[in-house]
């Protein structure tokens, strides 16, 4: 699971810098980037129906080049705030012109934006070339959550049945998982692990 602008800066027409050269002491087959799961993953709870409207705004922040969370499910009519959590302003907008245009937030100020309508919104800033980040709208999201660094989440469901679905780079990846979340205990395990990419194949073999 890559993040987009690491695959951009490969590019060198984009003439991106880097501070950092690869430590000749560190082996090769652990120098491969890998996905930040606590704000690039994006585990969805998906209900059977659209979801009505949340009356709460939802924050995505600002700060060292990235956003947090990096991509973003929300249900039709979500409002998003983006915190900006850096002593300089940013011009965020979203690529498709859907009504974000790249007007300045101040430092340590906020503008709220609602996505117009389903589908996916890229996120980009004309001060840091950096930020890209994505939110997708889906009518059916009644929740979700973020993994921790070993893979665990939580998200919190009203009885019922869903489908659990991973996102990344604002698209969705691995597989649906049905879960039935039963009206007690307050904690409930999945079942199976949410598969949401392919295990990498060990160093100096091929894998499945």
């Amino acid at each position: 699971l890559l993040n987009g602008p690491w695959n951009e800066a490969k590019d060198p027409n984009i003439h991106r810098l880097t501070f950092r050269e690869p430590s000749p002491t560190v082996r090769q087959d652990v120098r491969t980037l890998t996905g930040f799961l606590p704000k690039e993953l994006c585990v969805v709870a998906l209900g059977a129906e659209k979801s009505p409207a949340p009356t709460v705004p939802l924050r995505m922040s600002i700060g060292g080049g990235r956003t947090s969370p990096v991509t973003l499910v929300v249900a039709e009519g979500q409002q998003i705030q983006f915190d900006n959590q850096d002593p300089f302003p940013h011009k965020i907008y979203d690529t498709g012109s859907k009504g974000l245009a790249p007007v300045e937030t101040a430092p340590y100020k906020n503008r709220s934006w609602t996505p117009p309508a389903p589908g996916k919104y890229e996120i980009r800033d004309q001060t840091t070339p950096s930020l890209r980040s994505w939110i997708v709208v889906e009518p059916r999201t009644v929740g979700v959550g973020y993994p921790d660094r070993k893979g665990d989440f939580a998200i919190e469901l009203d009885p019922g049945k869903y489908k659990l679905r991973g996102y990344f780079n604002g698209e969705p990846v691995g597989a649906e998982l049905e879960v039935t979340v039963a009206p007690g205990p307050a904690e409930q395990p999945l079942r199976a692990p949410l598969v949401v990419g392919e295990a990498a194949p060990p160093a100096g073999g091929a894998g499945k």
